[in-house]
Parts: structure tokens; C-alpha cells; sequence
């Protein structure tokens, strides 16, 4: 058979960089936030579990971006692993990991204190990075109808 080729052979790594440039901008609003939220007058709450939601949203895209076949339900557990073990890890003191911690990379990545609100606003991120996921990638990735019905009508000749 002439027309036999893999399905959209080139989706898993359009679906990777459609994921990581949608994760880039996750990581510009949640320094946005963290940087400026207090200068602009927004609540601490806001700030403070509004990065966190930004954090778990950025988990789950960068997940799919490192394996773009796996299935949005997988990687979202993937990621609510990566943000449980994270949240706990706040747990262990030990004098390298604190003094990470104290850096700028290490409070943004790791956090310095262990919040069980930050669990909650974690999953609220990764089903935000589901929607977004679905909303985007689908509407990129998916060949349009008259497409389909095009090459339908050209693998007909021989």
C-alpha cells in the first residue's frame, strides 16, 4: 500500500513545542507574579498560592514536553508525584538542601516551607495545565476536516 505512513508522525514533537512554549509562558507569569504581585497590591494569598498553582501548572507541561506520547491522564500523575515528593521534601533539613533552598532557584523550585494548602493549589494547577493542554495542543495538532477529507479524495488514485 502506497499511502501507509504513521499517523502525524511529527505531532509528538509539534505537541512538545507547542507544550514547552506554553510552558515559558507559565514560568513569565509566575515570576510576574512572585516579582510584582505585592508592588501591584494583590493579596498574598493570591501571590503566594497563585505561584504555587503556576508552579504545578509549569510541572505538568514540562512533563509532557520530556514524554509528549503519554496520555494528559499520565502525565498529570507523573506530575502530582513530582509535587507531592517536592511539598515533603520541605520536610528534610539537611545543610545543603537548606542553604539551596535559600537561593533564589531553591525558594522558586523547591520552596522553603511545607504547606498542605500548597498540595491543594498544586492539583488546581495541574488540572488548570490539563485544560490548557487540551485547549491548545488540540486545536494545533488535530488536521483540520477539510484536510482529512482531502487526502481521502487524493489516496483514492493510484
Amino acid at each position: 500500500m502506497h499511502g501507509t505512513q504513521p499517523d502525524q508522525p511529527a505531532a509528538p514533537l509539534r505537541t512538545s513545542l507547542i507544550r514547552a512554549g506554553l510552558a515559558a509562558m507559565v514560568i513569565v507569569c509566575g515570576l510576574s507574579l512572585r516579582w510584582y504581585g505585592f508592588p501591584l497590591g494583590l493579596p498574598a494569598f493570591v501571590v503566594k498560592y497563585g505561584g504555587s498553582l503556576l508552579w504545578a501548572t509549569m510541572v505538568f507541561l514540562l512533563v509532557g514536553v520530556c514524554l509528549p506520547r503519554l496520555s494528559r491522564t499520565q502525565i498529570a500523575a507523573i506530575a502530582v508525584v513530582i509535587a507531592i515528593v517536592v511539598e515533603f521534601s520541605r520536610l528534610a533539613h539537611t545543610p545543603w538542601l537548606d542553604a539551596f533552598r535559600l537561593t533564589t532557584a531553591g525558594a522558586l523550585l523547591l520552596g522553603r516551607i511545607f504547606s498542605p494548602w500548597d498540595l491543594v493549589a498544586y492539583l488546581i494547577g495541574i488540572v488548570a495545565g490539563i485544560w490548557l493542554d487540551s485547549r491548545v495542543t488540540r486545536s494545533r495538532i488535530a488536521p483540520r476536516e477539510s484536510e482529512l477529507n482531502s487526502e481521502a479524495a487524493g489516496s483514492t488514485r493510484e
